[in-house]
């Protein structure tokens, strides 16, 4: 089992937490990473870009000019593709980009990416984290103490100051253990939780 060192929110050791092999301490599979990755961000497409052909664009049912004689190339409408305020070329249309991944795909994808957070030495375990009252100041502090600029934190449900308190640090994003994904985990250098959410965690995918 990989051990590592709980921190106060000023990164004075408290103690050292054991986290489980079969979630902090497996092989990481950099395929499957990738894989759930491009769908998450696959999955956030909109898919509204649309343009229309020249079937679509106003105008443009008489032929210009005659066929021979008149020296011009020949046309036969004026929305075709190579005429200003003509019709695009195999317009885009509105599509899903969604790509569906396997559950078993998906967590296999998270447990390596928290494992390899693990294996660089990034990962932060915070005895708690809670605030009286929202304080940008006090979460900078916090961040400072650890040096960690680009830092994802995850805590438990209902720490409102904390979301409120890191909303405006660069390179900071707060967000629950219920919503911890691939992207975000590998997105940021360093990954801070607290022993509640490292718990909540183990117990979903252990």
């Amino acid at each position: 089992m990989p051990s590592v060192a709980v921190y106060d929110r000023l990164a004075k050791k408290v103690g050292e937490i054991e986290l489980s092999d079969k979630v902090f301490g497996v092989e990481v599979n950099k395929d499957v990473m990738h894989q759930v990755v491009v769908a998450q961000l696959a999955n956030k497409r909109q898919g509204t870009q649309s343009a229309k052909t020249r079937s679509e664009v106003r105008g443009g049912g008489r032929k210009p000019w005659r066929q021979k004689g008149t020296g011009n190339a020949r046309q036969g409408s004026i929305r075709a593709a190579q005429w200003i305020k003509g019709g695009v070329v195999f317009a885009p249309k509105p599509r899903s980009y969604r790509q569906n991944v396997l559950k078993k795909v998906r967590r296999l994808a998270i447990t390596s990416a928290l494992s390899s957070k693990v294996l660089d030495n990034n990962v932060i375990v915070l005895d708690s984290l809670s605030l009286e009252a929202p304080k940008t100041k006090e979460m900078v502090n916090t961040i400072n103490a650890f040096e960690a600029k680009k830092t994802l934190i995850v805590v438990t449900e209902g720490n409102e100051n904390v979301y409120k308190s890191a909303r405006n640090i660069p390179g900071v994003q707060v967000i629950p253990v219920n919503n911890i994904n691939v992207y975000d985990i590998l997105k940021y250098e360093n990954f801070m939780i607290t022993k509640d959410a490292v718990a909540k965690i183990e117990e979903v995918y252990a």
